[in-house]
């Protein structure tokens, strides 16, 4: 018997099947999560993975009293016979996502932010650990742009106080024209998040080998498992990526400002010349 929590539509439906708080459901089949048989979490965080945070939703309490099948981080399970216990109002849902006091977003550990997932407190955007923030990403304080280190900035990515200009990165050791939005957005770093330099490779369930379904039965439920190189070559699949550039594409990357071939190669193991 486990205890979790249920997410619904406003209907107290899920998957197109109505609940009623009280009552107790049972399925004859043994439960495979993510497959068959009713899903809950025991973190009720973890439920608004698979339901959007809307307070129209419906909450319930429910216990697990059937066979238990869940998945290997235990952020999703699912049971052959679950109880609904109680319906949970909206105002207890965020007592118990939020370990901060008085807010009305998500996952906060600070205090009275109406944004998600804030350590600092008061703030109106998202992911801050600062305080007074309506920027996300900010660990500073009263930030109304985004990513900042610092205070009081009218803009992204700065890390001193009072700006309102985004400030210039630096490319290749030297000071560049270039802010660090122009280069998430510059075709450069586009073509050199195309190098296939991955330490690991998904193995699908037809890929797969009789050793492997052994080692790894989880791939049941996932579809394959995630295969670790036995040799990981950054710079030869970064040689291949190069080598399959046109002259065009070679020359963006070269045009990046201040660009050194010699500090190029050391990062990336790619001789341009």
């Amino acid at each position: 018997m486990e205890k979790g929590y249920k997410v619904f539509n406003q209907y107290l439906e899920c998957r197109g099947f109505k609940y009623e708080v009280g009552k107790t459901y049972t399925e004859s089949f043994k439960p495979i999560c993510c497959e068959r048989g009713f899903h809950y979490c025991t973190d009720l965080k973890d439920c608004f993975n698979y339901y959007t945070f809307d307070p129209h939703n419906k909450v319930a309490e429910i216990i697990a009293h059937g066979e238990i099948d869940r998945k290997s981080d235990n952020s999703k399970c699912c049971t052959s016979k679950i109880e609904i216990v109680r319906e949970i109002s909206w105002e207890e849902v965020l007592r118990l996502v939020n370990i901060g006091k008085s807010c009305s977003g998500f996952c906060n550990s600070g205090n009275r932010n109406s944004g998600n997932c804030n350590s600092g407190n008061r703030n109106s955007g998202d992911w801050n650990s600062g305080n007074r923030n309506s920027g996300n990403w900010n660990s500073g304080n009263r930030n109304s742009g985004n990513r900042n280190s610092g205070d009081w900035n009218k803009t992204n990515f700065a890390s001193g106080c009072f700006n309102t200009s985004e400030p210039k990165i630096n490319l290749f050791n030297k000071p560049s024209n270039w802010t660090y939005l122009d280069w998430i957005h510059s075709d450069a770093r586009s073509l050199l998040n195309q190098i296939n330099a991955s330490p690991t490779e998904w193995i699908s369930e037809q890929r797969m080998s009789d050793k492997e379904k052994e080692i790894h039965p989880d791939y049941k439920i996932t579809g394959g498992y995630l295969k670790e190189k036995d040799t990981w070559d950054t710079s030869n699949e970064a040689n291949e990526w190069w080598s399959g550039l046109s002259n065009d594409e070679k020359q963006i990357i070269k045009d990046i400002p201040n660009f050194d071939a010699s500090i190029f190669k050391e990062i990336t193991g790619i001789d341009v010349n």
